[in-house]
């Protein structure tokens, strides 16, 4: 098992940035990947960014290359996703996933944070 709880989210004005975190407890070691998704009213959950924990090689979605960035604290099992350049079609609940390696599935999920981006 994995918990995973998101912080940082809320309002900022279009053209800002904002800063999410993602902390992870449990089984870490059984965590392939972690990534952040997220999800608008009345449309489907989306990829934002992943990285895979064994190279820290890093996947963006079309959408957020050039303005978002994902990283990691290894050291405390933290995962930040630092956005830029923000838009208001980017307001969105945001959850941090873990891919684990049994599944490679995305099977444990954040409870997920509001990031809005006023125009």
């Amino acid at each position: 098992q994995v918990q995973l709880v998101e912080s940082g989210g809320g309002l900022v004005q279009a053209g800002g940035s904002l800063g999410l975190s993602c902390g992870a407890s449990g089984q870490i070691s059984s965590i392939y990947s972690q990534g952040w998704f997220r999800q608008a009213p009345g449309k489907e959950r989306e990829f934002v960014a992943s990285m895979r924990l064994l190279d820290n090689r890093t996947y963006y979605s079309d959408s957020v290359k050039g303005r978002f960035t994902i990283s990691r604290n290894s050291a405390n099992h933290t995962l930040f996703l630092r956005m830029g350049s923000l838009k208001p079609e980017d307001s969105a609940v945001y959850y941090c996933a873990s891919r684990i390696w049994s599944t490679m599935t995305f099977d444990y999920w954040g409870q997920g944070t509001q990031v809005t981006v006023s125009s």
